[in-house]
């Protein structure tokens, strides 16, 4: 987290909205801190840019509050509020130079001349921008258009930027570029972003916290690492790409590990109970990456380690994908990073497979 990070600049408390008999949020409560980089990570509908319309002030709560630098400001209009919005199309002005759509706003505020250049050159070379000052947009690439949208927000200093899926139309290659600069303009301006992406490796290569939602609801906050690695829930968990699950029942605790048992009678074991008691129902969930895949066993002793027979074989470039189907019927999928120097000797689609994992790596959920 970085050290300018501090006390909360905007927090919503038990705000509800919803449009023609939907709800978009309910009794939803979050806290930004000031500085911090957050992301509103979720599916379509999930409330995403709800949030951001009633913190720029376009929409209003229900019920609840939203407070900005400390004061309640759910009703005051957008222009009273220290925020400004990027959105993904740039909304530039077609007919205005680069420097007319980037000074437009400090115009509507009578900035003085002299001020009025400086600042917009300033921000022009903050984004990477220098000498496209006299450009009109149309002459300009979709990264470039992005940077001059994000510098028409920022000349105005806003306490918070709003960034609502704004790589969303460039291709991948410019789109992994902008998360860079992206990145690197917050820790240049100290300024509080909150950015609004349904892509799950976006929200971790640039958040410093991640909010995930669902359907209205605050699913899980915190920092990238511990969205990824420790999922609260079992929609968290799948959002954020696991992709084997199992019922099962907590049937007792043996050594240092806690076993348990599907309706298949497989037995899964766990480095935890999830705060469950014996006899209990749960979820247990196992990341792709997490699982080893090879020929013949490598530990006869070893807890969660399966035949099965390789059904699915997915080459993915710089990863491999494997499907194994159980005796018992479940399916479990592998994938690993390609490295040539550790490829695996035999295991291709109709052939036999051993799957393991270390219960560490097991995760628990109530069900």
């Amino acid at each position: 987290m970085p050290e300018h990070v501090s006390a909360p600049i905007v927090e919503l408390r038990g705000v509800s909205k919803s449009y023609a008999g939907h709800t978009a949020l309910e009794n939803f409560s979050l806290e930004v801190r000031g500085g911090e980089f957050l992301t509103l990570l979720g599916p379509s509908g999930s409330g995403k840019t709800t949030i951001l319309r009633l913190v720029a002030g376009f929409d209003q709560p229900q019920a609840g509050q939203i407070f900005i630098e400390g004061r309640d400001a759910s009703a005051l209009p957008p222009y009273q509020r220290n925020v400004n919005t990027v959105f993904q199309h740039y909304a530039l002005f077609p007919h205005l130079t680069v420097f007319e759509n980037v000074s437009f706003g400090l115009q509507q505020k009578k900035a003085p001349r002299a001020d009025l250049r400086q600042r917009v050159k300033s921000v022009l070379e903050v984004v990477d921008l220098p000498g496209k000052a006299e450009r009109d947009p149309n002459q300009l690439s979709g990264g470039e258009k992005q940077r001059v949208a994000l510098a028409r927000a920022v000349v105005l200093e806003p306490a918070v930027l709003l960034l609502d899926e704004p790589l969303g139309a460039l291709d991948e290659k410019l789109r992994r570029q902008m998360q860079v600069e992206l990145k690197r303009l917050h820790e240049r301006l100290k300024i509080t972003f909150i950015f609004v992406t349904h892509d799950q490796e976006e929200a971790l290569v640039m958040a410093d916290r991640v909010a995930v939602l669902n359907r209205g609801r605050l699913e899980q906050v915190g920092p990238a690492e511990e969205i990824y690695a420790r999922p609260r829930t079992r929609f968290v968990a799948d959002f954020m790409g696991v992709e084997n699950f199992f019922e099962a029942k907590l049937a007792g605790k043996e050594n240092s590990a806690f076993r348990f048992e599907t309706k298949s009678s497989l037995s899964l074991w766990a480095s935890n109970s999830g705060g469950l008691a014996e006899g209990s129902a749960a979820i247990l969930a196992v990341r792709p990456e997490a699982l080893r895949l090879a020929g013949h066993p490598t530990n006869p002793a070893a807890c969660n380690q399966f035949e099965g027979e390789v059904v699915e074989s997915h080459y993915e470039g710089g990863s491999e994908r494997w499907v194994i189907q159980l005796a018992t019927g479940e399916r479990l999928v592998v994938r690993r990073v390609n490295v040539p120097e550790t490829q695996i000797e035999g295991i291709r689609r109709g052939s036999k497979g051993l799957v393991s994992w270390d219960p560490a790596r097991t995760l628990v959920f109530p069900q």
